[in-house]
């Protein structure tokens, strides 16, 4: 499961706002400002999912919404607010529809929505030692005490906790949290990393495996 978010808007201050919040949220998001460009970049990654205006200044969002032929939801940003636009988009394949002037907080509410439905049901808890991870809740409890964890800090744990005592890649984790296209490349994790077993206050939990990865260890 990628991090990544592609926001595709001209206006630049909705944009930089857009991006400014699901920043805030720990998505690392990738902004493009007309249709070609926002399809270039969805090539090119596997976002988890995209936010698109429909107003764009070469082709419009519907037209980029049937060319991505793509998996990742989508959330459509508009100013028409007339009911057949609404239902195109819908037909389209759009998971759902926000209307301008609208507020940054509503937009990361329906994405968080979204990505409620559209992601498989998985078990609502991880533990390992006295780490408890809460998928539903998104609360991580490390003995007893909650710790608060950006979005990338627990995909990072999720992806560990979820292969316990098994060696993950690099590569793996690039795949699972930032999606391969990630331009920072395998540094930033070795930084995330580091960030987690700090906030965790458990360093043993995660191991470095020379030259390959990490993995998560049970207490002996």
């Amino acid at each position: 499961m990628s991090g990544a978010a592609l926001v595709i808007e001209d206006d630049a201050a909705i944009g930089s706002l857009v991006t400014t919040y699901l920043t805030r949220e720990g998505f690392d998001v990738v902004w493009t400002r007309t249709g070609e460009e926002g399809l270039d970049a969805f090539a090119l990654g596997d976002p988890r999912f995209v936010v698109l205006d429909v107003g764009l200044p070469d082709i419009d969002g519907f037209e980029v919404c049937r060319r991505m032929r793509r998996e990742s939801p989508i959330l459509f940003l508009t100013a028409r607010d007339e009911e057949v636009d609404r239902i195109v988009g819908l037909e389209l394949g759009a998971d759902d529809y926000v209307t301008k002037p609208f507020s940054p907080r509503e937009v990361v509410a329906r994405v968080r929505a979204i990505l409620r439905r559209v992601e498989p049901e998985l078990p609502p808890l991880l533990e390992l030692g006295d780490v408890v991870v809460d998928r539903r809740t998104r609360r991580v409890l490390v003995g007893d005490e909650p710790v608060e964890l950006r979005t990338l800090e627990f995909e990072l744990l999720v992806a560990l906790l979820e292969r316990p005592e098994r060696v993950v890649t690099r590569a793996e984790l690039l795949q699972y949290v930032w999606g391969t296209s990630f331009p920072g490349g395998t540094r930033t994790i070795d930084v995330h990393v580091a960030q987690l077993r700090k906030k965790l206050g458990r360093p043993d939990l995660i191991a470095t495996v020379r030259g390959s990865g990490y993995r998560a260890v049970a207490p002996r």
